[in-house]
């Protein structure tokens, strides 16, 4: 017996595994899918903070509370689009891009207050390990987040018929602009996917990086300084000027990517099993058709109680 001896740690916070999910009006079922994988394959005790814009909340919430996923926590929250007034381009390439809810990763610490450590994740993922493993990612001394390198990834095989995949700076960036000539960043520089995070929020806010990104949104909105081959990275662009040689790199087994980017490339199944999240980032989503290895995804869909969100498969 010794009472005193977790007196330090304010009881909310013990052990408990903050995870960052937006749910988007036309996509919720992604996102009930990725919590149900996630919460079936740890012990840990997660707390989901659910991010969603006000028309959708009472949504987001009969979803959980009329499902299996009656059991978790979670804390619905929601995201103000105001804050990113005058910050972003139209772009009538992939507009799904622009959606508010993409930008919620740069705002982490004004979403959630009383936790150190906190994992964010894309809606289009299926977590397939256990979150803890995730969770322990060591990040090094003035990092402030830990990403997936782009060149690291394993299967370079598979990777190779994925035609047009962007992996450097220069897929990201307009290097025939000044501003960013002047950062001096080698355009052949690796880059990385902010679709899974795990962020330190004591030196997120110490270095005021969601400051720093929204100079950079800023400055694009005046220069327009990002590539215009963009394989969707809105929201990487400024990730990777601000988080440039300043982060800590995340296991590649937890972030395995690219399931969306191209519905004729499929990876080895002994791959998959031992992937521990994939990514169905690109524009072929497993609950759309046509889409690649969407069984995997399939197993922890969530039927939407409200009967609104259904797949469009035909079975392959």
């Amino acid at each position: 017996m010794f009472p005193d001896d977790d007196s330090e740690i304010p009881e909310e916070t013990e052990d408990e595994i903050p995870v960052v999910i937006c749910a988007a009006a036309g996509r919720m079922g992604a996102t009930m899918a990725a919590i149900n994988s996630i919460y079936s394959n740890t012990d840990a005790n997660i707390l989901f903070y659910v991010v969603g814009l006000r028309n959708t909340l009472t949504r987001i919430r009969k979803w959980i509370e009329h499902s299996k996923l009656r059991e978790i926590n979670f804390k619905i929250v929601e995201f103000n689009p105001t804050v990113l007034k005058g910050k972003i381009r139209p772009d009538s390439s992939r507009p799904e891009l622009l959606q508010p809810l993409n930008f919620v990763r740069f705002y982490l610490p004004l979403l959630i207050h009383q936790h150190e450590k906190v994992i964010y994740l894309d809606d289009d993922i299926i977590v397939q390990g256990d979150i803890q493993e995730l969770y322990d990612t060591t990040l090094a001394l003035g990092h402030a987040a830990a990403f997936s390198d782009d060149c690291n990834l394993p299967s370079a095989q598979d990777i190779d018929r994925l035609v047009g995949l962007q992996n450097t700076y220069m897929g990201y960036l307009d290097y025939r602009k000044k501003t960013i000539k002047d950062l001096g960043i080698s355009p052949s520089t690796c880059s990385f996917n902010p679709g899974v995070i795990v962020a330190n929020m004591t030196e997120w806010k110490h270095q005021r990086i969601t400051k720093q990104l929204e100079k950079w949104m800023q400055k694009n909105v005046e220069e327009n300084l990002y590539s215009s081959s963009l394989g969707g990275g809105v929201a990487t662009s400024p990730m990777l000027i601000v988080f440039h040689g300043k982060y800590s790199t995340i296991n590649p087994l937890w972030h395995i990517r690219h399931l969306g980017w191209n519905p004729d490339t499929r990876y080895s199944e002994h791959f998959l099993q031992e992937a521990k999240l994939l990514h169905w980032n690109g524009r072929h989503k497993p609950w759309d058709f046509p889409s690649v290895h969407n069984d995997l995804w399939e197993s922890w869909f969530v039927p939407d109680p409200a009967g609104i969100f259904t797949l469009h498969h035909h079975n392959s």
